[in-house]
């Protein structure tokens, strides 16, 4: 038996498979860009139906975050559990900061069933539907989430963290919230705690993947960026203000520029290098990650060519950026 959900982008099939799975296929009302468009889910068809709300066009793609080993498991695995021990996470209080419809947050409270995981999101669409997938999965005892009351603020009294996980988030403060947030995040922060900040675009990446998919376009500035954004992504409206492409993420970060924020005024941050799963800087970590996704000859050329870079400008110059840090104080 079939059930169809009508979006404004899309229509939804859900058929129904048996022993509580369920497929759902998305067929666009328009020609907008679809990473993926079927995957067969547990979800209840009141979950898809309350998912298609906020991801609408996109429902199958966040699904798949939680549900697809080959997204945010794979993901934690490497940008996470390549600097610390599994054992590490034990008994201890996470905060996801940005944690979107809550998939990071569910998969991390599988990886340390132990643990409290608190989730901050500014979207209240997005906890409302994080509260229910908690709930679905029978680990709303531990797994919180909150809204923040601005993109400048955290939720009164969180308390103390021992480890703080911004993923996919930090590309998309912008420049006064990445300067007022980043300390406030650091203060909740316990003394020889770990923030992790990660799936951030590198800021002199040749090609800006993130938002445009342009090459270039990092080393222009700013505004002839934003015309050339307009111009030629075919990712694009054509109206974008600046400020919109920079929610959108379109300047990333690097390595020192994060580390220099969090090292001034009396704060000390000390930046890790992996140590697991074969990857013993930054540069394996992302090959190594990468190449577990589509293994490629071309990127182990890029790997050394990322090398040969580095050693000759000490310059770490991935896709995206990967940062463990440790609070000193």
């Amino acid at each position: 038996m079939a059930v169809t959900l009508d979006h404004t982008d899309a229509i939804v099939v859900v058929d129904e498979l048996g022993d509580g799975m369920r497929r759902i296929t998305v067929q666009p009302k328009c020609n907008k860009f679809l990473p993926c468009s079927n995957w067969d889910t547990h979800y209840s068809l009141d979950m898809i139906d309350l998912m298609l709300e906020t991801a609408g066009l996109w429902i199958v793609d966040a699904i798949m975050h939680e549900e697809n080993p080959l997204y945010v498991p794979l993901e934690i695995k490497w940008e996470v559990l390549s600097y610390i021990d599994d054992k590490d996470l034990d008994g201890c209080r996470l905060l996801d900061f940005g944690s979107g419809g809550g998939s990071s947050s569910i998969v991390l409270s599988r990886i340390a069933p132990s643990a409290t995981v608190v989730g901050v999101e500014l979207r209240e669409d997005f906890v409302r539907i994080s509260r229910r997938i908690a709930e679905f999965y029978g680990v709303s005892d531990r797994v919180h989430f909150h809204i923040s009351p601005s993109p400048r603020q955290l939720p009164p009294d969180l308390g103390q963290f021992d480890f703080i996980f911004l993923s996919a988030v930090y590309e998309h403060l912008l420049p006064g919230e990445r300067a007022q947030l980043m300390p406030l995040l650091w203060s909740h922060l316990k003394t020889g705690g770990i923030l992790f900040l990660n799936q951030t675009p590198h800021r002199w990446f040749p090609v800006e993947h993130h938002t445009t998919g342009l090459p270039l376009v990092n080393y222009l500035p700013d505004g002839l960026t934003a015309v050339c954004a307009r111009t030629f992504s075919k990712r694009m409206e054509g109206d974008e203000t600046w400020e919109t492409l920079l929610r959108k993420g379109i300047r990333g970060a690097t390595h020192g520029g994060v580390l220099a924020e969090l090292n001034r005024d009396g704060r000390k941050a000390l930046s890790l290098q992996p140590k697991r799963f074969g990857a013993n800087d930054h540069i394996e970590l992302w090959y190594r990650y990468s190449n577990t996704l589509q293994p490629t000859a071309l990127r182990k050329l890029a790997m050394w060519g990322m090398e040969a870079l580095k050693k000759a400008t000490g310059m770490t110059l991935t896709p995206y950026i990967s940062l463990a840090i440790r609070k000193i104080a």
